[in-house]
């Protein structure tokens, strides 16, 4: 069986989980992405078009009218209006999968048909290389098979996890917001490298292979985080150093709150 699908809001989350499914197998053919109603919207369209071999339009209702899987990608503030407007043009059995932060499915659900399975999902935007990891949690008639759909459609953006949906808000703080939080890492990491007196591109190069290095084998060795930061520790030495100025400036403690303040945001958006 074919399924097609329906991606509402192409914009950058909604191009990164695109880029995904197309790259797990999903056939360019069997996806349908929506964009503005405008000079900028159909530019996007084009672009779209281009780049992943998918049929573009401004309509909403049109795009879901087939759809056995409708990806809401909007922001949180017009998902309410995106809902109501597809609502009467949903297919019977159609999964609505959100990836609108803070948006719980009871809410979603009011908006849709009585019985509408609905998926809450929080990729990142590692998901366009396959490097991603989305959370995903049913709403109230969301079953196995609905879940397998959406798990299925987003296996090509890298690991899909199961949660809680009481969870949601706390992995969109931490791994939905977390590559900005590394981005920022690593530009603190090649910045700090230029002032020591490294080339520009070297010092880039250095810290974005070291934080991908780190995280493999924090992931692949199956060892705690301490574990391995220890064994880079001589003591005294000149990682016991480095080390010792950012515990001093409270980093750990300023990631903490930056998480703690991202799912605040998150719960707020919620309403």
């Amino acid at each position: 069986m074919t399924e097609r699908v329906a991606i509402l809001g192409t914009g950058n989350m909604g191009e990164a989980v695109l880029a995904g499914a197309i790259g797990a197998g999903w056939s360019p053919g069997e996806i349908t992405a929506t964009v503005r109603a405008s000079e900028q919207g159909r530019a996007h369209a084009a672009a779209i078009r281009e780049r992943h071999g998918v049929a573009t339009t401004t309509e909403n209702v049109a795009a879901v009218r087939d759809a056995d899987l409708v990806v809401v990608a909007v922001k949180p503030k017009d998902l309410p209006g995106v809902l109501d407007e597809i609502a009467p043009a949903l297919a019977a059995g159609a999964v609505v999968m959100s990836i609108a932060a803070g948006i719980t499915t009871s809410a979603i659900e009011t908006h849709l048909p009585a019985g509408t399975p609905v998926v809450r999902a929080m990729p990142n935007t590692p998901a366009q290389i396959g490097a991603g990891i989305t959370a995903v949690a049913p709403g109230a008639t969301a079953d196995a098979p609905h879940l397998s759909l959406v798990e299925r459609f987003l296996a090509g953006t890298g690991d899909v996890v199961r949660v809680a949906e009481k969870d949601l808000d706390a992995v969109t703080a931490l791994s939905g917001a977390g590559p900005a939080y590394v981005f920022t890492v690593i530009d603190a990491l090649a910045e700090a490298g230029v002032h020591v007196g490294l080339k520009r591109d070297i010092a880039s190069r250095l810290a974005e292979q070291t934080v991908l290095g780190a995280a493999r084998l924090a992931a692949e060795s199956g060892e705690h985080p301490a574990v391995l930061r220890e064994r880079v520790t001589s003591p005294a030495g000149t990682t016991a150093a480095g080390l010792r100025v950012l515990e001093d400036r409270a980093v750990r403690a300023a990631f903490l709150a930056a998480v703690e303040a991202a799912r605040s945001r998150a719960v707020e958006l919620g309403g």
